[in-house]
């Protein structure tokens, strides 16, 4: 009975979804209904609903209920509890009912806690989620029902994708999608403020919170996704320019562009047109995203192999969302006007920049992305991968990236550049100091230079906005931005140190026999066979010595899984300050009396980690940033309401 529960609480929350569009729509068409009072509670209880429906999933996964159809081609009795519980998502249907329940109750908390809008807007805004919530619905009860039964029931599932079976799904893909849905709320919010023609600094303020948490998931989650295809895989590479890599990173570069011209919307009252734009923009790429993934015309390890018939439905849902909100964005273009002016030399200008810089590298990944599907569908197969993608990035990540180190020093409004002359002149020649060392250590390789250049130039730029303060009254928002940049030179260091100086080193040893690798020694001390709970494998002991030191043991593994059949390789790393060595096991190359030969292939990654230390630097900075934003927003609410109790008593 728990998975027909699960049902009818979907059921039911479609049907509440329905009920806050009509609620809305008489709401807003200023008709005189008991209806258009329900759209707050409605939206409440419809999330409520969508959690119970997820809650009924975890549920029959928890307990490997075989006759429900999603758990049986997705789980396995011998499987840990916590893949038991990560299969849930870790498929077509129940990523669909986690970004459902994530969308409902990111509404009802809209619902519940948002006052600082006008309520027109407000009621605009959630008529918006209900209309985007109603597809995904009719999309899971029509085409993808998370809660089908089987009969005969199979005696035994079919397991997950072995090289799923990561403590990386149990985070990865909800981060992710936390950060989807918050685009949602945002495109909902551009929509009702056009309905309403309220664009304005109230609209950039009750935006902005959604778009920073939105912004902080899609970092979280597009950094622990590069780590875990990094160790998992067994490759070595920490971005493939893989299309469905592709499509987590364009959400996030729409979002991160939203997020800059919220702020300058919220604060100085420019750039009314543009954030609308953006906000409809970030949940387009979201959009663009979930077909990719469901459409079944990719392959990839992090696609779902989809009938291609719900990829149609996806696509019809795309093109009602965002043509219809490009319509109407049309349709009121004209009175969404532009706001304050500024001059050429402010930090709004700068701003301005920058989105175009990242609009551009969107623009690049869109592209590429995209234009082997449609070479493919006239009969050619093109690949399109880092030879593309880098150069044509770097084109305008460089501009953006010096734009940066000189913009948070700027004023608003208008400013002169011989203010900033030292600092400017400062970042120049610590740039300029790198290139030369960058030049001598790494000929040759022009990407990595530039990235070994600027990574110093933009670390101390981005900690130049303290001089001069008192660190203690320096406000949250402000320590956001610094440890952001910051985190950006960070990751910039890691990236281009990983691919100026990386070592890679492919062998065949025998028991005993090592190996160089870089500044290490590789020892192949012993292979022997160990067991998991639902796996078998071959396990290498490797003994690592670096620098003459004594030697460290690590074990990489070449794992057999049984349900489902397939191979993987476990890499084993072994972490330093300065670098990273990635061990991985390869087959048997040859026969003999004392076991034969193992292929290992072996990489030195200097200052590799900082890429990812960088990105959780980033996503620090946005959580500060949210939080000094919440609390200012929470002061001023605080402020406000002893403002109209006094009023009220003095009426009295």
């Amino acid at each position: 009975m728990i998975a027909e529960a699960g049902l009818a609480a979907l059921w039911l929350a479609a049907a509440l979804a329905l009920l806050q569009f009509g609620s809305g729509v008489a709401a807003l068409r200023g008709e005189a209904s008991p209806l258009a009072a329900l759209v707050r509670p409605v939206a409440v209880v419809q999330g409520a609903l969508a959690l119970l429906a997820f809650a009924a999933l975890l549920l029959v996964f928890a307990q490997t209920d075989l006759s429900v159809k999603l758990v049986a081609l997705n789980s396995h009795s011998a499987k840990p509890m916590m893949y038991k519980i990560a299969g849930a998502w870790g498929n077509h249907e129940g990523s669909m009912l986690l970004w459902v329940t994530v969308m409902g109750l990111a509404g009802s908390f809209v619902a519940l806690v948002e006052r600082r809008l006008p309520e027109r807007t407000m009621i605009a805004t959630l008529l918006g989620q209900a209309f985007v919530s109603l597809g995904f619905y009719a999309f899971l009860l029509f085409a993808s029902n998370p809660f089908e039964r089987l009969n005969p029931v199979p005696p035994e599932g079919q397991g997950l994708n072995p090289l799923l079976q990561d403590p990386g799904l149990a985070f990865h893909p909800p981060t992710l999608y936390l950060g989807y849905v918050g685009l949602s709320i945002a495109f909902s919010f551009a929509v009702g403020a056009l309905i309403t023609r309220e664009v304005g600094p109230a609209f950039a303020r009750a935006m902005r919170p959604w778009v920073l948490g939105a912004w902080i998931f899609l970092t979280l989650g597009i950094t622990a996704g590069s780590y875990w295809a990094y160790y998992e895989l067994g490759w070595g590479g920490w971005w493939f320019w893989d299309p469905v890599e592709n499509a987590s990173l364009m959400p996030w570069l729409a979002a991160t562009a939203l997020l800059h011209s919220c702020s300058v919307l919220a604060a100085r009252n420019a750039l009314r047109a543009w954030t609308v734009m953006l906000g409809v923009v970030a949940f387009s790429m979201s959009m663009v995203e979930t077909f990719l993934i469901r459409s079944g015309i990719l392959t990839s390890v992090h696609a779902f192999a989809v009938d291609p018939k719900r990829g149609t439905f996806i696509l019809a849902l795309l093109a009602i969302y965002i043509g219809g909100a490009l319509t109407l964005f049309a349709f009121r273009a004209a009175t969404v006007t532009e706001g304050e002016r500024f001059a050429v030399t402010s930090r709004e200008s700068a701003l301005v920049f920058n989105n175009v810089m990242l609009s551009g590298i969107l623009g690049i990944v869109l592209m590429g992305t995209l234009y082997p599907l449609v070479t493919e569908a006239f009969g050619e197969r093109v690949s399109v991968g880092p030879p593309y993608f880098n150069p044509m990035s770097a084109v305008f990540v460089v501009p953006m990236l010096l734009v940066l180190t000189v913009g948070p020093l700027l004023r608003w409004r208008r400013d002169q550049l011989a203010r900033v002359r030292l600092p400017m002149l400062i970042a120049a020649g610590v740039a300029l100091a790198g290139l030369a060392v960058a030049i001598s250590l790494a000929p040759g390789k022009v990407l990595p230079i530039i990235g070994l250049a600027l990574a110093p130039a933009v670390a101390l730029a981005s900690l130049l906005p303290l001089r001069g303060r008192k660190l203690r009254q320096v406000k949250l928002p402000l320590w956001g931005m610094v440890i952001a940049h910051f985190g950006i030179a960070v990751a910039l260091l890691g990236m281009a140190a990983e691919g100026a100086f990386t070592t890679e080193r492919l062998v065949a040893l025998r028991v005993g026999e090592s190996t160089p690798v870089g500044p290490w020694q590789i020892r192949l001390a012993r292979i022997e066979p160990v067991a998991g709970p639902n796996w078998t494998a071959l396990e290498a002991t490797l003994e690592a010595s670096y620098a003459g030191a004594a030697p460290i043991v690590t074990h990489p593994q070449a794992r057999m899984f049984w349900a489902p059949v397939q191979n993987t390789a476990e890499s084993a790393l072994l972490t330093r300050w300065n670098g990273q060595l990635y061990t991985v096991l390869g087959d048997k190359a040859d026969g003999g009396a004392n076991g034969g030969r193992w292929q290992l292939r072996l990489w030195w990654k200097p200052l590799v980690t900082l890429i990812w230390i960088g990105g959780a630097l980033i996503a620090l900075g946005g959580l500060l940033a949210l939080l000094g934003r919440v609390a200012s927003d929470l002061r001023r609410l605080v402020a406000s309401d002893k403002i109209a109790f006094r009023r009220q008593r003095q009426g009295r």
